[in-house]
């Protein structure tokens, strides 16, 4: 009787730490499952998809050159990260 009630014991745990896992990482493992759902896809294209313009991801390193393209104005601090 022991074997079955540690049995029992130790499948609702794995069931309960199943749950918490899914429940705790649920927008990773979304983001994870469409794309193993797109890459399986034989019918997906990439280049279909709408290409978001709006991010500054290609902003130019120093944004406010003079129109002239001489060097930029020496007392403008450069940041680095």
């Amino acid at each position: 009787m022991a074997a079955i009630t540690s049995a029992v014991i130790a499948i609702a745990g794995i069931i309960l730490g199943w749950i918490t896992i899914e429940l705790a990482c649920k927008p990773c493992l979304e983001t994870g499952r469409e794309a193993i759902d797109r890459s399986l896809n034989p019918d997906y294209d990439p280049d279909d998809q709408d290409v978001d313009t709006s991010s500054d991801l290609h902003a130019p390193l120093i944004p406010n050159l003079p129109p002239d393209n001489s060097d930029p104005d020496p007392s403008t601090a450069i940041k680095s990260v």
